[in-house]
């Protein structure tokens, strides 16, 4: 029960990579706001949660919305009595296409839902942590920090790049209050993101590669698990990771050394 008195966030919480962490943060102890557009997905996490003997409150919001932000970090600190974790996971896959097909409208909810929203989350609960410093993990990807051979995946790429950059920007800023902003940077891993994700013209900006057999050279080709990130996550915001700040992670088996 290493988390035992924490109180975390966790963004996209409903399913994947953020229901993984959700479980894991509350079963070592932490009060875990669960947090994600889907109402029905929330609760279902809160309910494991529970069931599991934990403590968690649901929260229903937009990443990208203001107001709805707003209201979820008021509802957290009026429930909890504060905020030392912070999981920025909510994003999207988006729209994969060639760069002069890519619409605007397109791009721009992209870079809502993955930077702004990350930014948001931030924004609104580091006044927060700085009171008793804490541990911020965002879930950027191996696409746009370690491989770009995704076809089409502009938007995205940009995204998750600038995730990173925005990680240690804000380690040297938020040092000084007590607070680590380190990123996991997830390769292929068995989760439902698909459902965002929308594709054309994948022929027009593909580059054929051959790549050596298995893909995934530590588990031969198999997808990773979103308790493999969940793992990862867990040790960041722990005291374990009390020296690591400004630091990609990147869990995906290898699979960013081949590309």
């Amino acid at each position: 029960m290493e988390l035992q008195g924490k109180i975390a966030l966790v963004t996209g919480a409903g399913s994947g990579i953020g229901k993984a962490t959700a479980l894991k943060l509350a079963a070592e102890g932490a009060k875990v706001a669960v947090l994600s557009r889907t109402e029905s997905e929330v609760a279902q996490t809160c309910r494991e949660i529970v069931a599991a003997g934990g403590q968690s409150i649901e929260l229903i919001a937009d990443t990208s919305d203001e107001p709805q932000m707003r209201a979820a970090i008021d509802k957290i600190t009026e429930s909890f009595g504060g905020i030392d974790i912070v999981v920025a996971n909510a994003g999207i896959n988006g729209v994969w296409a060639p760069i002069d097909d890519l619409k605007p409208d397109e791009w721009d909810q992209t870079i809502a839902v993955n930077l702004r929203g990350t930014y948001l989350t931030l924004h609104l609960t580091v006044p927060y942590l700085k009171m008793n410093g804490g541990s911020i993990i965002v879930v950027s990807s191996i696409n746009g920090t370690r491989t770009f051979t995704t076809p089409g995946a502009t938007a995205y790429t940009a995204t998750k790049a600038g995730q990173v950059a925005m990680v240690q920007q804000l380690a040297l800023e938020l040092g000084r209050h007590g607070i680590r902003v380190n990123a996991v940077c997830p390769g292929a891993i068995e989760t439902s993101i698909s459902a965002n994700t929308t594709t054309r013209h994948r022929e027009e900006t593909e580059v054929p590669v051959i790549w050596p057999e298995g893909e995934i050279p530590i588990t031969g080709g198999k997808a990773g698990s979103s308790d493999d990130v969940a793992e990862t996550i867990l040790f960041l915001a722990s005291e374990r990771a009390r020296h690591i700040t400004g630091t990609p992670v990147w869990i995906d088996g290898g699979q960013g050394l081949l590309r």
